[in-house]
């Protein structure tokens, strides 16, 4: 049987933000696969803030993504062909192998992970029960260790990794402000998703409303974004303040990163300085599974809450990416394959 993979190639590394001529079309036809190798038929791709990152030449916690080869992504789909042991036609796979709509890859290939989906969504284990739940997850248990009654406040609190910061902390008994932008992502996270607070970094009054929200200061930072809202965040951290980085979208586009003012620079001036640090959520790559499954539980049981932006299209990734580096996108995006 023949199939006919698509790829998105990346063609050229962009200077601020990413337009199409970045990526290239490839088409390609697989007509078998080897022993111990399976063929995965893709049906969502995942868009997050780090691909841009991945698509600069420059030194990162990653090796950059390389021109000529699938875009950097992580992908879920089924199992349509299979000369394996341990896959069989059928099964559910999440695979880190770029941005195409079929994958071939050996059945030990470390970037496939199976997936129990327990009836639940199957793009909502490139989100919620993904790369970011599980980002959120750790970002907030082994980073920021939160405490009953302190203040946590998390940006980009309507995004895929902001949301479940926020809802673990409500669970965790925290006092929980967001920051988000616009009246419909503010909403969203204080009267669904039941934040104690959420301030709208657009309306002009970012310094003074996040001051009422926290009267007795900010004990964890959930870094998201980075710019102005860090600016406005630092003045409130408590003695003993935590803040896990987990990226700093606003300065995605940068020309020159190195010359740009990070978190690191703004909370490097603090005196005393708040406990921070950069993290990956592959320092606890041995412990995903129990982390999906315990998010999962939170998700079945309506304890956590989630919102997807689907976007229907292959074809269309490279304009959801410059919507989340853009923050059009409301909750996790996705696209449709």
């Amino acid at each position: 049987m023949e199939y006919k993979n698509i790829q998105l190639l990346l063609n050229k590394r962009p200077k601020g933000m990413p337009d199409d001529d970045c990526w290239r079309i490839n088409n390609e036809t697989i007509t078998s696969i080897g022993k111990n190798e399976i063929l995965i038929k893709v049906k969502y791709l995942s868009i997050d803030p780090y691909m841009r990152g991945r698509m600069n030449e420059g030194v990162s916690y990653a090796a950059p993504a390389k021109i000529g080869s699938p875009m950097t992504g992580e992908t879920i789909g089924i199992v349509v062909e299979s000369k394996s042991k341990l896959y069989e036609i059928g099964d559910k796979v999440c695979a880190h192998k770029g941005w195409q709509t079929y994958i071939r890859a050996k059945d030990t290939d470390l970037a496939l992970t199976k997936v129990n989906d327990r009836d639940l969504p199957l793009s909502l284990f490139l989100g919620t029960l993904g790369m970011p739940g599980r980002t959120a997850y750790f970002g907030l248990n082994r980073v920021a260790k939160p405490k009953k009654g302190e203040t946590l406040v998390v940006s980009a609190a309507s995004g895929a990794v902001g949301s479940v910061v926020g809802q673990l902390g409500k669970i965790y008994g925290c006092k929980v402000i967001g920051i988000a932008g616009g009246p419909e992502k503010c909403g969203y996270v204080k009267d669904i998703l039941k934040f104690d607070d959420c301030i709208d970094y657009k309306s002009g009054n970012l310094e003074t409303d996040l001051k009422t929200a926290c009267p007795d200061g900010i004990d964890i930072y959930f870094e998201n974004v980075g710019g102005a809202v860090t600016r406005a965040v630092a003045p409130l951290l408590n003695v003993g303040s935590r803040v896990p980085v987990c990226g700093f979208i606003s300065q995605y586009n940068e020309e020159d990163m190195l010359s740009a003012e990070t978190p690191f620079h703004v909370l490097g001036t603090l005196n005393p300085k708040p406990k921070h640090r950069f993290f990956v959520v592959h320092e606890w790559v041995d412990e995903f599974e129990s982390a999906t499954n315990e998010l999962a539980e939170m998700v079945l049981n309506k304890k956590i809450l989630y919102k997807e932006t689907i976007t229907k299209g292959f074809e269309n990734a490279p304009q959801a990416l410059r919507d989340v580096l853009t923050g059009k996108n409301f909750g996790k995006q996705v696209i449709e394959v």
